[in-house]
């Protein structure tokens, strides 16, 4: 069983992709697309064990690199309204289950487990990706009943938070978030947040995860954890999502580069394990938010061959890290 830290599956289906296709099916009809090709779909998923992730409601901002984006706060709420609305589709044509409460995740992955059935519904946790939708802290609450269960504030810079390569703390509306956030019991994504802004959250919140990133300590970038940010996740009983992506996991690499091996993402789970223990390590392979199969480590093509990966953990700590670890959160904290 493998759960995943973080997926952008509403995201990709609003770009064109049709994820209830077989994998090879969708990259052989998109052809030659570079750097972005596919890595997930949902017959890929089941096939692999995926039996839950986080997925995302992603709206991004206008930028040349993605058209299409949001440039004002209504704009971005339009765009998460059209995912939700499409996990919502989904959810209606079987193929993912809505986990909203720790109850409905105790209960998906108990049947999960007992049907072992390729038919299986995946489960998701619906998390925001920068909190830009939220037109105002006070409708925390009205997303909060709409299913979603976790919020990143920041993805660059957002109207709340400073964030990937956009340094800056909270503003005075990123802290009336957190707080309208604790209130609802909707937990805080501190994956992205720059330092400034990271310190600020946790300060306002008890509940963190980390869904997707990586060691400061291999790519120095406020993209990535330093040993302290990654401690206080973990010191509220949070879970870090590693990433499989190249750039995320050595120095300088590019896609014009050799594929890194799977040493390196070996490398930063013991990393975080030495600093907050294997407990607080899983994956958050953020697979097709904006990378593809020529940015992974050799030998991971998809989430069928992570085994890759995991071969490389403790094997004490081996199911934990493919699901147990993600799993105990959601049962814990939904």
């Amino acid at each position: 069983m493998i759960v995943d830290g973080h997926l952008d599956l509403a995201m990709n289906a609003a770009l064109g992709r049709d994820l209830t296709l077989p994998l090879a099916e969708l990259r052989d009809l998109e052809g030659p697309v570079g750097d972005q090709e596919a890595l997930v779909t949902f017959p890929a998923l089941r096939s692999a064990g995926v039996a839950a992730c986080f997925a995302t409601l992603f709206a991004w901002p206008a930028s040349s690199g993605m058209p299409g984006g949001y440039e004002t706060a209504q704009e971005a709420r339009r765009m998460a309204l059209a995912q939700l609305d499409q996990y919502a589709r989904w959810e209606e044509a079987g193929l993912v289950r809505v986990l909203r409460t720790a109850d409905d995740a105790r209960a998906h992955f108990a049947r999960w487990s007992a049907e072992r059935d390729v038919a299986s519904p995946l489960g998701v946790v619906l998390l925001m990706e920068g909190a830009d939708p939220v037109r105002d802290p006070n409708e925390v609450e009205f997303w909060a009943r709409e299913g979603v269960r976790v919020i990143g504030p920041a993805w660059g810079r957002t109207r709340y938070a400073g964030g990937t390569d956009a340094p800056g703390p909270l503003t005075d509306a990123g802290v009336d978030l957190l707080h309208a956030m604790r209130e609802a019991r909707v937990a805080l994504d501190a994956a992205h947040l720059d330092d400034a802004s990271f310190w600020g959250a946790v300060d306002l919140h008890p509940t963190v995860i980390c869904t997707h990133a990586n060691a400061r300590a291999f790519v120095r970038t406020n993209r990535q954890l330093t040993e302290d940010m990654a401690a206080r996740v973990a010191a509220s009983g949070g879970v870090i999502g590693l990433v499989p992506f190249g750039k995320f996991l050595r120095e300088g690499w590019t896609s014009a580069q050799p594929r890194v091996p799977v040493s390196d993402l070996v490398r930063v789970a013991a990393h975080f394990a030495g600093v907050v223990g294997w407990a607080h390590v899983a994956l958050g392979t953020d697979f097709d938010g904006g990378f593809g199969r020529p940015t992974l480590p050799r030998g991971i093509d998809s989430h069928a061959d992570l085994g890759a990966f995991l071969e490389g953990v403790p094997d004490e700590f081996r199911e934990g890290v493919a699901s147990g670890h993600w799993r105990a959160w959601m049962e814990a904290h939904l």
